[in-house]
């Protein structure tokens, strides 16, 4: 599925992803492909992004997306709140 994050200053990750795990305002919850279509509040926490396969140039990462230190084919992203709007294969997040 396509991801994409936005902030309110830019865009900072637009890429294919196998899962994404996000904080929702009633505890995590995961997305993945072909998921039923869904809008959500977030909260401040985690997002987990797990990539089909290692992520080859880490310096082409925004800064604030981080590589899993288990994993390199998992990306970290720290937020303090947003929405996520899944339709389709497309799944945007609004982040904070």
């Amino acid at each position: 599925m396509l991801l994409e994050i936005i902030t309110p200053e830019h865009q900072i990750f637009s890429g294919e992803v196998e899962a994404v795990q996000l904080p929702g305002k009633d505890g995590l919850f995961q997305v993945l492909n072909a998921h039923a279509p869904i809008i959500s509040t977030l909260k401040g926490g985690m997002v987990k992004i797990d990539l089909p396969t290692k992520v080859n140039d880490v310096d082409s990462l925004h800064g604030s997306i981080v590589m899993d230190k288990s994993s390199e084919t998992i990306l970290r992203l720290e937020i303090s709140g947003g929405v996520a709007e899944m339709q389709g294969d497309k799944l945007i997040i609004l982040a904070d």
